[in-house]
């Protein structure tokens, strides 16, 4: 069983978004392109977004660290530290308030026969 600190790969992935010319960072602690499941630890540094795109499946997001914005058409969600949001499943954006750090968990539908 395999155990990882989330506290220590935000930190990490913070540090790594600081290095970064797009001013984010991103790893996959479960799953990927081959699972339904898949867990990602994204930072983002104070000012970045994720620019408007569809969900890929259900999706939840989970603030590790900071504070961020969701917008879905007319809806805003403001989330800091510690707080979960079920994303909606329509077209969104993500936008890091400040330096920020989020636990993204996708449940996708992966082709039949793979």
């Amino acid at each position: 069983m395999e155990s990882i600190s989330l506290t220590s790969l935000a930190s990490d992935q913070l540090a790594e978004a600081e290095r970064s010319h797009s001013g984010r960072a991103a790893h996959t602690i479960h799953g990927g392109h081959t699972h339904e499941l898949r867990q990602t630890v994204l930072a983002l540094l104070a000012g970045r977004d994720l620019a408007e795109h569809d969900s890929p499946g259900e999706a939840t997001l989970q603030v590790l660290q900071g504070h961020v914005r969701l917008t879905t058409g007319a809806d805003v969600w403001d989330g800091k530290t510690g707080d979960y949001l079920a994303i909606p499943a329509e077209r969104h954006a993500l936008h890091a308030v400040e330096d920020s750090v989020i636990m993204l968990t996708v449940l996708k539908s992966i082709p039949s026969g793979q």
